[in-house]
């Protein structure tokens, strides 16, 4: 492989994923180091940018991904790329959103918010991989506490949850995944269960 660039190398490697692919396999594959994968892509992405090229490579769920720049989403929506199986309900965002800014968490906390029954849709998440069971709760009952997974990393776009959008943000966020109403409980995420208006932080 002596006769390809690092940059050939890495394109390739992550030309060929549908999925985010950390820097160690990278450099594993291509036989190179991760400081040489981190190099690769700045410098690609340099020449993306120089050539115009309507794609990038991001950092998505610790890993590298093609990316298409945010201005052409609408023209890839319209080419069919979004599957229905794969979009979230409004109900099932706002608990997702809840749980990713919260975890751990449980169901009562995550169900004291929303003021419903989660049940159902904590199991539409756990089966989607975009939550998991992240422990138990050191209280009485010892209930399940959920948090967020890499595949909740990726299919939001999100490098790491240090990424996660500010609480302003969040209803834009959304709004993008089809969630056209979540002001209500994307205005109570900051809070503790209970807490009045004039109690909420932001997170």
């Amino acid at each position: 492989m002596a006769e390809y660039s690092k940059e050939m190398l890495v394109e390739a490697l992550l030309f060929a994923s549908s999925e985010p692919v950390l820097a160690r396999k990278i450099a594993l594959a291509a036989e190179i180091t991760e400081d040489d994968v981190h190099t690769a892509v700045f410098s690609l992405n340099r020449a993306y940018e120089n050539e115009g090229r309507a794609f990038r490579i991001l950092r998505v769920a610790e890993g590298y991904q093609f990316r298409t720049l945010p201005e052409f989403a609408d023209y890839v929506r319209g080419l069919g790329r979004q599957i229905a199986a794969t979009r979230l309900s409004i109900p099932a965002l706002e608990t997702l959103a809840i749980i990713a800014y919260r975890q751990p968490i449980t169901r009562a906390e995550i169900e004291k918010i929303r003021g419903v029954n989660v049940s159902g849709i904590l199991k539409n998440l756990i089966e989607k991989r975009l939550i998991t069971v992240t422990g138990r709760a050191q209280v009485l009952g010892r209930p399940l506490l959920y948090g967020t997974t890499r595949e909740f990393l990726r299919y939001f776009g999100l490098a790491d949850l240090s990424h996660l959008p500010k609480e302003s943000e969040l209803q834009v966020i959304l709004a993008e995944e089809g969630a056209d109403q979540v002001g209500r409980t994307s205005s109570r995420i900051g809070k503790e269960p209970g807490e009045s208006d004039e109690q909420q932080i932001l997170m």
